[in-house]
């Protein structure tokens, strides 16, 4: 279950938490006129960096070339925290890099594995991130639901928080 954070700071340590728990989202690169595609993203709270893994002659690639910005999307496991995340991405030549991050399933992308020439490093610089981390409890959000469409007073229902959030500034 997502935590509900107070404070900017904590919700920058629960966006970190939450993209080193769950290494899938979508990816994709803003005015290229590319829908967002499936990536696998290594999430590096160090270096305040998202790290993926693609191909050099892929649209995503391409799209890219010297510099652009991406935007990634992500959900949780439990559907109960939801980020837009957005910065710079460039593709950037660090075999240490690449070393740290690969793995077998990267591999099997990749017809002659690490030493493909195709592989590509890409890494994205979160700017800012909007996020929203809701109550796991599917019954307790119906019911909260449930009463504020039933009340005339209740108002909306206080089912999360938001936080849009500026990153690596």
């Amino acid at each position: 279950m997502a935590r509900q954070t107070e404070t900017k700071d904590d919700a920058i340590s629960q966006l970190w938490h939450q993209l080193e728990k769950r290494r899938t989202s979508m990816l994709a690169v803003r005015d290229s006129q590319q829908h967002p595609q499936p990536m696998t993203h290594f999430a590096d709270v160090e270096n305040g960096a998202i790290w993926f893994i693609s191909s050099s002659d892929s649209d995503l690639v391409k799209a890219t070339g010297l510099g652009a910005d991406a935007q990634l999307t992500f959900v949780s496991d439990g559907q109960d925290y939801h980020a837009s995340v957005r910065g710079p991405i460039e593709v950037t030549n660090d075999p240490d890099k690449l070393d740290e991050l690969w793995s077998f399933a990267v591999g099997a992308w990749f017809e002659k594995g690490r030493d493909d020439p195709k592989v590509t490093l890409l890494r994205m610089t979160p700017r800012e991130s909007a996020v929203w981390a809701s109550q796991g409890n599917a019954v307790l959000v119906g019911l909260k639901l449930l009463r504020a469409s039933m009340s005339e007073t209740e108002g909306h229902p206080d089912v999360g928080v938001h936080h849009v959030l500026q990153l690596n500034t």
